[in-house]
């Protein structure tokens, strides 16, 4: 069974009922006093998974135009940065779930705009997690990805901005 989560108005994913708590989505879900560093890098890997699945799916259907083809990369990079952090805190790297769990919207338009959605609950996400107690590695890594969400949320409204 599929339904719409919604991560903002207008931004829906196709996610199993069971899969709600995937990505920021999930993180938002969970109690401050439930985060810890398991499920926060979790979170964080799933949501780094989603987005790069997401822009993917878009390319497929509409080519491979800025700025989804340049802020993939990002997303590669922001995957690789938090990978060796599993290893190190004995956390289990979650599977890869991003291709399966994205919906591509119906028009270019709405996909810049499910872009613009995303970037925001993926900064909301990490400003959230930085307001914990954290090892300095994983600190430097998750403002480096809040930092990392910054140009890409840029890039989506002025892609907006344009396809109006």
């Amino acid at each position: 069974m599929l339904m719409a989560v919604m991560l903002a108005p207008g931004a829906a994913y196709a996610v199993a009922a069971m899969d709600v708590s995937y990505g920021a989505t999930g993180a938002t879900k969970l109690p401050d006093n439930e985060l810890n560093l398991s499920n926060m890098l979790t979170f964080a890997i799933q949501d780094e998974y989603l987005a790069r699945g997401e822009y993917q799916k878009v390319m497929e259907k509409f080519g491979k135009r800025r700025p989804f083809s340049n802020i993939i990369k990002a997303e590669v990079r922001h995957i690789d940065s938090l990978k060796p952090l599993f290893k190190k805190y004995g956390v289990t790297l979650p599977p890869d779930r991003g291709l399966e769990l994205a919906k591509v919207p119906a028009t270019f338009a709405e996909a810049l705009k499910v872009g613009v959605d995303a970037e925001v609950q993926n900064i909301a996400m990490y400003e959230r997690f930085l307001k914990k107690e954290l090892p300095d590695d994983v600190r430097s890594v998750f403002q480096y990805l809040l930092a990392g969400s910054q140009n890409p949320l840029a890039s989506f409204q002025a892609g907006r901005g344009k396809a109006r």
